[in-house]
């Protein structure tokens, strides 16, 4: 990687980072649509599924929690 860009992503803040990881996760989603996922991943899935269904009111959106953790880098 250039010196350049490592500079640049080393001047930004942390939600700064955090966001530009998302949409460097986002681009590579889109480019690779279907990756295969070990057992292992694909059971821990499931067994996350499951606890939601048991207890749909448990837990937080992802929204909820940037949005949250953005607010506590601001102050």
């Amino acid at each position: 990687m250039e010196n350049a860009l490592i500079n640049q992503i080393n001047a930004l803040s942390l939600s700064e980072k955090i966001l530009l990881v998302e949409e460097i996760w986002d681009s590579i989603a889109l480019e690779n649509e279907s990756f295969e996922m070990t057992q292992s991943q694909k059971d821990e899935l499931d067994r996350r599924l499951k606890s939601y269904e048991n207890n749909p009111m448990q837990g937080r959106s992802w929204e909820e929690i940037k949005s949250e953790f953005l607010k506590r880098k601001a102050s």
